[in-house]
């Protein structure tokens, strides 16, 4: 036998040279904090979108949708400023573009406008949804213009608002300054 020991084996794995752990450790924060708020952002935005769809179904303004598609935009700039991936974006993409969902749903929609040009069952239940859409449309056309002054009265009170919270966060305001109780006589 030999007196030789073997030096013991390793519990844990070398440690990564540099910052590369705390890069690492950053990394996963991060994407964790840009999780929390994306979802955060979907949670409010899946029942806006479809309140504001619903009411542009109801008043019609402008283009069809018009204020949905606004939404959406919004909802895309937010999307884009998270930027949830960009922790990877180094990485190269393995995306099979023949099977994202818009891919999918674009291959049913295909079915769908098939059966729709043969006149089958799909082009009589649009027909149907059309003409109740149009119909609801040219009854709420005289209360369109009231929803959407409402609207607008909505958007200035929460644009002063916001410029009220603004001013107040810069904290700017003398006590003299404010505004003082007026008097009664």
């Amino acid at each position: 036998m030999s007196d030789v020991q073997k030096p013991p084996q390793e519990i844990f794995p070398p440690q990564p040279a540099g910052g590369a752990r705390w890069r690492f450790l950053r990394d996963v924060a991060v994407f964790e904090l840009k999780l929390v708020l994306n979802n955060m952002h979907n949670f409010v935005q899946v029942p806006l979108t479809l309140g504001v769809a619903l009411f542009d179904l109801i008043f019609k303004h402008g283009e069809e949708g018009s204020r949905f598609y606004w939404l959406v935009e919004q909802g895309r700039l937010i999307d884009d400023h998270i930027d949830i991936y960009s922790i990877v974006d180094h990485r190269e993409r393995g995306l099979n573009k023949d099977y994202t969902v818009d891919a999918v749903l674009k291959r049913l929609e295909g079915v769908i406008v098939r059966e729709y040009e043969k006149g089958g069952t799909a082009a009589s239940i649009k027909n149907a949804v059309d003409r109740a859409f149009d119909e609801m449309q040219s009854r709420t056309a005289p209360a369109s213009g009231k929803a959407a002054e409402a609207a607008e009265k909505a958007m200035e009170a929460m644009r002063q608002a916001a410029e009220k919270f603004r001013s107040k966060g810069e904290g700017e305001t003398k006590p003299e300054e404010e505004e003082k109780p007026k008097e009664t006589n």
